[in-house]
Parts: structure tokens; sequence; C-alpha cells
């Protein structure tokens, strides 16, 4: 799936471009994925279990991903450098058709600019547009308490809680919190 390119206002004044994946974006996708998992525990993966990704294998996934009516990767763009990546998922269950799941990360650089704020209420405009859809869902991992104060800020609430759903590498156990927005 493919959305149309905007342009926000950072709150340090710097323009953002906020646009669809490319598979042209592979080797970029490679080093941002590298890098965020390794600037916080609140991802679900460790930059070791990152490591066997390659530029090839993004370009495939990408391109996969760009003919899916059912999936959308935002891309966040600061000074020509991949600041952030959000994606959202429909699911084509009749069952499930009325949610839709998303996740965001953004890079440690560019925290508390607004981005993250800016990708996720694309995210949720993408979902509204859609009839079907009728709540959009997520989970955090605890104690990521600003990204808990992000979604809550556009509207998420905290709907319900998996213990020990995360096992970190110094064997300590966390929750995860599922938060959901109704948007009809």
């Amino acid at each position: 799936m493919k959305c149309e390119e905007r342009e926000v206002i950072c709150r340090d004044g710097r323009a953002a471009l906020l646009r669809s994946a490319h598979p042209d974006d592979a080797a970029e996708m490679v080093r941002f994925l590298l890098d965020v998992c390794g600037e916080t525990e609140f991802l679900l993966a460790y930059p070791e279990e990152r490591r066997s990704l390659t530029d090839e294998g993004e370009r495939t996934f990408l391109t996969r991903l760009t003919a899916d009516d059912n999936e959308l990767m935002l891309t966040a763009w600061v000074d020509g450098q991949l600041a952030g990546v959000a994606n959202i998922n429909f699911s084509t269950r009749l069952k499930m058709r009325h949610r839709a799941n998303v996740a965001i990360s953004i890079r440690r650089a560019y925290w508390r600019l607004g981005l993250g704020t800016a990708m996720l209420t694309e995210l949720v405009d993408v979902a509204k547009a859609r009839p079907e859809v009728r709540q959009v869902e997520l989970e955090f991992i605890e104690g990521n308490s600003r990204a808990q104060a992000l979604y809550e800020k556009v509207g998420f609430r905290v709907v319900g809680v998996h213990p020990d759903a995360f096992v970190l590498k110094d064997g300590a156990m966390k929750k995860a919190y599922l938060m959901q927005l109704k948007i009809r």
C-alpha cells in the first residue's frame, strides 16, 4: 500500500518528509533497523536478531509490501536521513476486518521532535479511510512511558495486559500493554 507524501515541520523547525517505504529504501532500512534495536530495550528485537537482514531481502520485502493493499509502511525522512518507520496492518479475516494494528520506531536522535505524533496520526487517518475499520490497536513494553504518553495523546487507551510477555537479556520479565483507539 502507498500513501501520499507530505511534509511536516518538526519541533526544532526542520522539515520531515512522510512517505511510503520504497524498495529503493532497502539499504537504509536495514541500517535503521540495526540502529534502533540497539538504542532501546522497548523494541521487539535486539540488534543481533536483525543481523541476518540483507539489502536484497529487505528490497524483496518492501516490493511485496508496496503491492499489498492491507499493509502500509510509513517512513519519516529528516535531512535525507531515515528518522522513523511506522506501519499499519489490516486484517483480512471476516471476524477481524474491523481491526488495524500499528507499530512505530523512531531513531533516538529524532525523539521529542513530534515525528511520532505525526506518523501515528497519519496511520490513524489511513485506518479512518477504510469504512470497515472500527478500531486501531497496538502494544508496548512495560516501562516505555514516553511511548505510552504518545499513544494516549493520540487517543489510545490501555485495554489489557499480557503478563511476562517479554524476557530481557538480564532475565527481567516485562508486561505488554495492549492499547486501542476506537475510530467508529
